[in-house]
């Protein structure tokens, strides 16, 4: 057996104990350093030989192999650069950063330290998304015409209290890049990539400086269109929901739950994915464990081949790249076109 991967884990909100929880039920990896929140929280996590430092120390610990970053998204190109610098592997939660320079920079100081970067898109990992991708690339789905993807949530007056920066725009806070980038992903993953996009956004649930609600239309590289819609001002809230109409027919999910099949000849995913992804539409604690789990085993994977994994830091770039997109076109009224093969 080989020894066990240090992970060193800066953040520990709701996120960053979800993914102790993943580093807890894994078999050959081990916190060995971790910051924020408290030292009892590690204890009760199952985590009490892990040593509490601060995030400088947990960079440098050398038994840190791999640095997770669970910390307020402004902070994540930052952090994910100083890992880098210290020669560590990184995971990092959504978004890889809030910008596209520092998001560009993180995938080149990537290569040249050849460190590898994974950005949490556990929704990619699904099985019935899996199947979905696997349905359309052997063209199974026929062509895709429409894609629709809807996160109706609801988060209340104490969920912005706890944290400031979910209320600022430049810091991530909005609803399309803090709560729908995993849905927006998902669709430009699937149906991408998109090649021009259109948008509004406006602050409707509550005052405060990031959006709530944005609306935007995407054109992608096959001649498909896409629709997106987040909110975080629709309670009691939704399960984030994603619609493909095609050639060949049409299908409908509400997180992993099979809605409407509707493509003859062609089997829908298996019943044993329903209800795999928990729904945070109204609560972030009770997005499920399943999706970061399969993410951890490829992550370890990936480690220890030495190949990328899953989901890369280019793959973070590009879905930052495309929200920062769909941010630029609602503040210009204009159509932005993506940069496309990059």
């Amino acid at each position: 057996m080989s020894e066990p991967v240090g992970v060193g884990l800066i953040g520990m909100g709701s996120i960053g104990l979800r993914h102790l929880e993943a580093i807890s039920a894994l078999g050959g990896v081990r916190l060995v350093a971790a910051s924020g929140g408290t030292a009892t929280a590690l204890a009760e996590a199952g985590q009490p030989d892990a040593r509490y430092c601060a995030p400088e120390e947990v960079l440098s610990h050398p038994e840190a192999e791999i640095i997770v970053l669970c910390t307020p998204s402004g902070l994540h190109g930052e952090q994910a650069l100083a890992a880098l610098r210290a020669n560590k592997h990184v995971v990092v939660e959504k978004p890889i950063s809030v910008d596209v320079a520092s998001a560009e920079e993180i995938v080149r100081l990537a290569a040249q330290r050849s460190r590898f970067v994974s950005v949490i898109s556990q929704r990619r990992l699904e099985p019935q998304n899996q199947y979905l991708k696997r349905l359309l690339e052997e063209g199974s789905l026929g062509r895709p015409i429409l894609g629709e993807t809807f996160c109706h949530w609801h988060r209340d007056d104490e969920y912005y209290a706890h944290a400031t920066w979910r209320t600022e725009q430049h810091s991530g806070g909005g609803s399309l890049i803090n709560q729908g980038l995993h849905s927006v992903d998902l669709l430009a993953w699937l149906l991408g990539p998109v090649t021009s996009v259109t948008a509004q956004y406006a602050t409707l649930g509550r005052e405060m400086d990031a959006e709530d609600t944005t609306v935007a239309t995407l054109r992608f590289s096959s001649g498909a269109l896409g629709l997106v819609g987040t909110t975080t001002a629709a309670p009691p809230g939704r399960p984030a929901a994603l619609a493909l109409f095609t050639s060949a027919g049409s299908l409908e999910f509400a997180n992993s739950d099979v809605v409407r099949w509707d493509v003859d000849g062609v089997p829908g995913p298996s019943d044993q994915t329903a209800g795999t992804a928990g729904s945070g539409a109204s609560d972030p604690r009770a997005i499920g464990l399943t999706g970061h789990l399969t993410q951890w085993c490829d992550i370890l994977t990936a480690y220890r081949t030495g190949r990328q994994p899953a989901v890369s830091a280019q793959d973070g770039l590009d879905t930052v790249r495309l929200i920062c997109g769909i941010y630029q076109a609602a503040e210009t009224g204009r159509e932005v076109t993506m940069e496309v093969g990059r």
